[in-house]
């Protein structure tokens, strides 16, 4: 009678797993990371668009009542 064949897996260390855990909430930071700064760029543009908006009431107004 012969024995079965024995497969062998490795097991993940705990480093192992830590490390792909981390690799995941990273990639998701990043992702979290991008879009605020996304966020904040299209924010910026309409800050912009409205301070020109303004500055041309103004100066509208301004030289209306000259």
């Amino acid at each position: 009678m012969q024995a079965a064949p024995v497969r062998a897996t490795a097991i993940p260390s705990v480093t192992d797993a830590l490390r792909a855990v981390e690799s995941l909430l990273m990639s998701s930071g990043q992702r979290t990371a991008r879009r605020n700064a996304w966020t904040s760029v299209l924010e910026d543009r309409r800050r912009a668009k409205d301070r020109v908006e303004a500055q041309r009431v103004l100066e509208q107004t301004f030289t209306a009542h000259s």
